[in-house]
């Protein structure tokens, strides 16, 4: 069996659910409807209890060598014994890390990637994660840049925002589907529309319909009111925050916006992303 990477654009968490929860779960054998695929990754055993059973021991035990040479092996594991497409998130940029790749392509047949404008990701980001916008933008520039582990996770290498996106763009033997998160936002019929063309799904237009309004930001912040969610970090007060677009015009100072495109510029103008500030 085979397996959709699903990747999240560098490390914007709020990006990660906006076009992943916001992406149509619709699926060979299921019913088109709003957001249980998600659920049933998040529900899913933690992946660092399959890195243990790789590694014969813990995974916060293992070295950061450890874990690289087991990811490929861990990732083969999550599609082993399915019966359709496995969609698997991640956070990793395509690379050789210790030695080892970040990605399996002996089980990865495509690849959905979700990309957002890096001046929002720093806002976004620095309330994730508690840290100061100039800690976030400069981890974003950072070619050495991972995620750490956790309970339920291990580290995933991410180098700058700008070589995450390239190195995804750069697969020659994969297709890639590029979703920007402005224009899910602005068009999410549309943005389902390719999303469905891709996985060579054929919705008709109430189950598209459907699904958007399912899987629409104001849904999943609200379930998250009502539930709590699995994936908050101590660091947030809550996971689904805002759900739009250009907050960096409100949070971020000129040095700050100037910070960040002289470091991604040519990425950002390959996505329209300097015409928001010219």
């Amino acid at each position: 069996m085979r397996s959709e990477h699903l990747d999240d654009g560098w490390l914007d968490y709020e990006a990660r659910i906006d076009t992943g929860r916001l992406m149509p779960r619709a699926l060979p054998g299921r019913r088109w409807e709003g957001a249980p695929y998600w659920g049933e990754l998040t529900e899913r055993e933690p992946v660092t209890g399959r890195f243990a059973r790789a590694l014969g021991k813990p995974a916060t035990e293992a070295t950061p060598a450890q874990i690289a040479a087991a990811r490929c092996a861990v990732q083969a594991d999550l599609v082993r014994g399915e019966g359709g497409p496995v969609f698997i998130k991640t956070h990793n940029a395509v690379a050789m890390v210790e030695g080892a790749p970040t990605i399996n392509f002996d089980i990865t047949r495509a690849a959905i990637y979700a990309l957002r404008n890096p001046l929002d990701i720093a806002v976004s980001y620095a309330h994730f994660s508690g840290l100061g916008l100039d800690a976030v933008i400069a981890q974003m520039a950072d070619a050495d840049a991972y995620l750490g582990s956790g309970e339920r996770r291990v580290y995933e290498f991410l180098g700058s925002w700008s070589f995450h996106v390239a190195s995804w763009l750069s697969i020659p033997h994969r297709p890639v589907l590029i979703l920007r998160y402005e224009d899910m936002l602005n068009d999410p019929v549309r943005s389902f529309g390719r999303l469905a063309a891709f996985l060579r799904l054929h919705p008709s237009s109430e189950q598209l319909r459907r699904a958007v309004e399912m899987s629409s930001f104001e849904e999943l912040a609200g379930q998250e009111r009502r539930a709590g969610f699995v994936e908050r970090p101590q660091t947030a007060e809550r996971f689904f925050r805002a759900g739009r677009a250009g907050q960096w015009r409100e949070a971020l100072s000129a040095d700050q916006v100037k910070s960040i495109i002289a470091t991604h510029a040519p990425m950002m103008m390959r996505f329209g992303y300097l015409e928001a500030v010219c």
